[in-house]
């Protein structure tokens, strides 16, 4: 692609995303809810959608196998972690049935694209089955949308090839309405599995508003998923009323407890 293109390439890329932006907000005034329906989930339910998390740098190889522990108990979806956790948590997991999710390019997102593909391959090799990849943010703020889009893909096709599924994390604490319409179009265009929200590791995480924008983009084909912040039983299920098919926690135990006491069936 020429310099040209690409200054054209993004600039159509610009325009579709303020369009399909103008479109959401049309429809969601139609529609008029300003609040999602509400929605029941038993702790089970819950449970096989929640990854569970743990990612702090001051994570030890037993604190890492307790998340593995409350995996297996709990029946989470998976269990992510940092890519020098994957082999631990690999051997924790044996025989559960209970996938191994690794974050790439984390927390910043800023890594050299090659770096990113490398550490996914390398992390897949170690037999994590998920990742959840940081796009380059100061390259979508500026309007760089041809260089965001190969950044997601490269990771996409390491994923693919491999046959594990890739999402991508936006980090909409730091980005505009459009950015973030932008961002979730190019995660289509790319062929990702899922786009997330957010790091935890930002100024703020998850929203219901960011969900139900996030999915309204991508439509019922991608997932999406919903981190940074959800740490209640409430966020949790307000977070799938709007849209979330996947939900980052590492609060999760106490999530699925609080679903439990509530009585919640199923």
């Amino acid at each position: 692609m020429t310099n040209q293109d690409r200054a054209t390439w993004n600039a159509q890329m610009k325009q579709r995303a303020a369009e399909t932006l103008q479109r959401v907000r049309a429809h969601s005034v139609q529609a008029h809810p300003a609040q999602p329906a509400a929605v029941r989930l038993g702790a089970q339910q819950l449970a096989a959608m929640i990854d569970h998390t743990i990612l702090k740098a001051d994570a030890t190889s037993a604190m890492v196998k307790q998340v593995c522990a409350e995996a297996d108990r709990h029946r989470f979806a998976s269990v992510c972690v940092n890519s020098a956790n994957v082999a631990l948590c690999v051997e924790a997991l044996r025989g559960t049935n209970i996938p191994v999710c690794s974050v790439v390019g984390f927390p910043l997102g800023a890594s050299l694209t090659e770096a990113k593909a490398f550490e996914a391959q390398q992390a897949i090799a170690a037999g994590a089955t998920e990742i959840d990849m940081v796009i380059n943010i100061g390259a979508l703020k500026d309007g760089d949308y041809a260089l965001v889009k190969d950044d997601i893909a490269r990771v996409v096709d390491a994923c693919h090839q491999q046959g594990a599924i890739c999402k991508v994390i936006i980090e909409t604490t730091y980005l505009t309405d459009e950015e973030k319409v932008a961002a979730c179009l190019l995660i289509v265009e790319a062929g990702a599995d899922y786009c997330k929200t957010s790091t935890g590791f930002g100024p703020s995480g998850a929203t219901v508003a960011d969900v139900a924008l996030m999915r309204a983009v991508v439509g019922p084909d991608t997932g999406v998923k919903a981190a940074g912040g959800i740490r209640s039983y409430e966020d949790a299920v307000a977070m799938v009323a709007a849209g979330a098919s996947r939900i980052g926690a590492s609060a999760s135990v106490k999530i699925v407890q609080s679903a439990s006491d509530s009585n919640v069936e199923g």
